[in-house]
């Protein structure tokens, strides 16, 4: 009995506590729901009414694989609205794929619609590649419908002209265009404007070279462009090169002469030190022989020297007698007489003043 009373007391409890279990639940539910509306409802009707093909669980999907639903369905939705489809590759998943990827996927679809409008041919796939392989492809599909000019040389990298010189030696300053349009099949890998400033300008100076005369490329600029453009200089590079213009030419200075002119004082120069070490040479060699004929000398007065002790000693071995020295002397005195009469030799003066004779 006790029992059944209390049970009769606890029900209206119980009854409490499900209903705020039940409102509790609906105001989850409704506030879900209200986020869904505010975060999912206004895309997937965007994408629904213009057909773009993405649904709720697509949306959600994308929150939960951290990819932003506004892009992904605007994109679409401007893809679709410009003739896209998905048998252009335009699907979600790839559009979701190269998100995750870090590629621009606006710029991406941009580029394929302008593509689709100019008659590019320009896959889904091509695009993306570009777009992740840095270049901008909505610029490369602009470029190819609207081609751009690169001056030659780049005046940001500090020259103005391009200096080539002639056979005859006189220097010219050229200026040149060249008009390019992007190639989207070479763009992945292809070199870019730096390779065709390069490229143009050493075929501006190979051609000024090979001319006999500065007067030959005055008379006829467009023979350097004719000459460069044969050559083939957009291989291997993003552009396609459609022509070369030499927008200035200008002369310049006289290489040829102020080469020679140099060539000659280094020459001079050059004979210069060639004399003056022959100069040098030949001092020194006079030196030499001077050192040479003092040394003899020396030896010659060292043997006269030893002619006096010689005849002393011939003296006192009695090999030599009083006559005999006299007989010696006017040997000696006939001999230099001889000497002065022929007017040479040392012994002329001493004759000279013996005879009384001027001198």
């Amino acid at each position: 009995m006790t029992a059944m009373i209390l049970a009769q007391a606890n029900a209206p409890s119980t009854v409490s506590t499900f209903f705020w279990i039940g409102v509790f639940t609906l105001g989850v539910i409704a506030l879900l729901g209200g986020i869904f509306i505010t975060k999912y409802f206004n895309l997937w009707i965007q994408a629904f009414l213009t057909h773009a093909n993405v649904s709720i669980v697509d949306l959600v999907g994308m929150s939960f694989r951290k990819v932003n639903p506004n892009i992904i369905v605007r994109s679409k939705i401007m893809a679709y609205q410009a003739g896209l489809t998905e048998k252009d590759g335009l699907t979600t998943r790839a559009l979701e794929s190269h998100y995750l990827a870090g590629g621009n996927v606006p710029n991406v679809v941009r580029a394929l619609i302008a593509a689709n409008r100019a008659d590019i041919p320009l896959s889904y796939k091509q695009a993306t590649a570009i777009d992740l392989a840095g270049r901008n492809v909505l610029e490369a599909v602009q470029t190819s419908v609207n081609p751009k000019v690169i001056p030659c040389p780049d005046p940001t990298q500090g020259r103005n002209t391009i200096d080539g010189v002639a056979r005859n030696g006189i220097q010219l300053k050229v200026k040149a265009k060249v008009t390019v349009r992007t190639n989207l099949d070479r763009l992945v890998g292809g070199a870019t404007d730096e390779t065709i400033i390069a490229r143009v300008g050493e075929g501006i100076v190979n051609a000024i070279g090979s001319a006999d005369t500065h007067l030959q490329v005055l008379e006829k600029p467009d023979s350097i462009s004719k000459r460069v453009l044969d050559k083939g200089l957009d291989a291997g590079t993003a552009y396609e090169i459609l022509s070369i213009d030499i927008a200035d030419i200008d002369v310049g200075d006289n290489i040829g002469a102020n080469l020679q002119a140099l060539q000659a004082e280094a020459d001079t120069r050059v004979a210069r030190a060639k004399a003056e070490e022959r100069r040098a040479f030949a001092v020194a060699k006079e030196q030499e022989m001077q050192a040479a004929v003092q040394e003899n000398r020396a030896k010659v007065v060292e043997a006269e020297a030893e002619v006096p002790l010689a005849i002393a000693e011939a003296f006192r071995q009695g090999h030599l007698g009083v006559s005999d020295y006299y007989n010696l002397k006017n040997v000696q005195a006939d001999t230099d007489m001889r000497t002065a009469i022929a007017g040479t030799g040392s012994g002329s003066n001493a004759a000279r003043q013996t005879a009384g004779t001027p001198q």
